[in-house]
């Protein structure tokens, strides 16, 4: 602990702020409160069962989405804020809540439904514009964690083509932003500038908002890489399964299925049972945070996130002994089997309960988690490795069958060469037919942007240039987008043309 204590102070390329979160992070790493049997603690040390950098001693929920819309009209006697009556009293009000929301990364993974949240001040303004560039920069620069988004659409305003307009002129990595598309009722020219800014600067990320809706009646929002998650709430902790060392633990598929997975998803269960007691029974987060105090988060609309990774390493290697050929992302038997291994797991999920997890029916939601930038031959949840893509046609339609079982989100990434800007309604035709065959999430960018998409989270590629040459980076995130370029070839995506897209 001292060595490491040490290493972090000593350091030459963290800020003063991340040596501050590394010295928390190492504070609380001390200490061992949670209940852990063995036989979970055995797969925790294998890195089959991982808490993501979450600590030992749960104190705040890992994510947290605050209802801005009841602040906005009612204010905060916390901090002293009435509600606001201009553009800028809005603007600078929602800066200074964001920087008493907490997260597992000690900023605010969600900053809100901006569009919805501004647009009665926009209209107002006679020179909104300028205010809402420098709003989204102020968050960049004082949010220094891309693990943070911003939601637009589904309806056209004037707020959310301001926001768009704002990300392609300042193509920054924060806030993340996630544009929810609902074809019946998003106009096709406010779909073709988010596919356009998508292009210049990775953002925004496409939601399939019919189907989010429906899951989610009482509102939701789009927060960290692409969590679907309850406005007013979030989750307390998103622990996540490694399908690809698991399968190591098992003689063939049928062991696979028939033990090793429903014993190890049974203890995950049981550890996130855990955490979730220690947070919402002992730390008294519920009872001390103003958020809930005043409304802005209630426990009732929080849930627990069961992810996985690793699905298509898991395949292969239990189809190598009887059919080497087949590979995920390659053949009907592969994807079947990927199907079987998901299913088997959602009825283990489902079928298990806990009476905090009220918005999900006291049962956890299963997520497609992004990875961790030292996973090496581990793809992100259900993704197809990078390096085997098939032609984006078969791509979209291999994957659209798993994004059934993600309730709290899956994504699949794609790099396009630059002269797709010339032409974003092509975008929006692939997005149109993802959508149209099972998916949920897409995200683009172009192969020339400087701002690139790692895993869900954003970081820009000079950046990362500058971190690699020895010198101190403002976003941590950036840390992470170097080494997951290492590791997870996260830059080594097939540059996809139009002419693949409309085939």
């Amino acid at each position: 602990m001292d060595s490491t204590i040490l290493s972090v102070i000593t350091s030459r390329t963290l800020t003063y702020e991340q040596k501050v979160a590394s010295l928390a992070r190492a504070a609380e790493n001390s200490l061992s409160i949670l209940r852990i049997d063995p036989g979970t603690q055995a797969l925790r040390e294998r890195g089959i069962i991982c808490d993501l950098g979450e600590g030992a001693a749960p104190y705040r929920p890992r994510y947290i989405l605050p209802d801005y819309a009841r602040f906005i009209a009612q204010g905060s006697k916390f901090l002293e804020l009435p509600p606001p009556a201009d553009l800028d009293e809005a603007l600078d009000s929602l800066l200074i809540l964001y920087r008493h929301v907490p997260s597992i990364t000690g900023f605010p993974v969600f900053v809100g439904a901006l569009d919805e949240l501004l647009e009665a001040f926009v209209l107002r303004d006679p020179d909104p514009k300028p205010k809402i560039a420098r709003f989204l920069r102020h968050i960049d620069r004082t949010v220094t964690d891309s693990f943070c988004q911003a939601n637009v659409g589904p309806r056209e305003t004037l707020a959310g083509r301001l926001v768009l307009e704002a990300a392609r002129e300042w193509p920054e990595p924060t806030p993340n932003i996630s544009f929810l598309y609902d074809p019946s009722t998003t106009p096709e020219p406010f779909a073709e500038l988010a596919a356009a800014a998508a292009l210049d600067c990775a953002r925004p990320s496409f939601a399939n908002h019919p189907w989010y809706s429906r899951e989610n009646p009482a509102g939701y929002g789009i927060a960290s890489c692409y969590n679907a998650l309850p406005i007013g709430g979030g989750a307390y902790t998103l622990v996540r399964l490694k399908l690809s060392e698991l399968a190591r633990t098992a003689a063939d598929r049928d062991d696979f299925l028939s033990r090793a997975l429903p014993d190890a998803a049974s203890r995950m269960c049981g550890y996130v049972d855990e955490r979730i007691r220690f947070l919402v029974g002992k730390s008294g987060f519920f009872k001390s945070s103003f958020l809930a105090t005043e409304g802005l988060i209630r426990p009732d609309r929080f849930t627990a996130m069961f992810g996985v990774v690793g699905l298509a390493e898991c395949v292969n290697f239990l189809l190598r002994a009887v059919k080497p050929e087949e590979r995920f992302g390659h053949s009907d038997a592969a994807e079947a089997f990927g199907l079987e291994v998901m299913e088997t797991l959602r009825v283990i999920v489902d079928g298990h309960r806990n009476p905090l997890c009220i918005p999900t029916g006291e049962r956890f939601s299963l997520h497609a988690q992004v990875g961790l930038s030292d996973d090496v031959g581990t793809s992100p949840g259900c993704r197809i490795p990078i390096g085997e893509e098939p032609p984006l046609h078969e791509h979209l339609l291999r994957a659209a069958p798993f994004h059934d079982f993600f309730p709290s989100g899956i994504g699949d990434i794609f790099a396009f060469e630059p002269g797709a800007k010339r032409n974003p309604a092509a975008i929006v035709d692939v997005v149109k037919g993802a959508f149209a065959s099972g998916m949920r999430f897409l995200s683009f960018y172009a192969d020339d942007s400087d701002v690139v998409r790692i895993s869900g989270y954003l970081v820009k590629r000079s950046e990362m240039a500058r971190l690699s040459a020895g010198k101190a980076a403002l976003r941590d995130t950036t840390a992470l987008g170097r080494d997951a370029a290492v590791n997870l070839h996260a830059l080594d995506r097939p540059v996809r043309t139009l002419d693949e897209s409309l085939r």
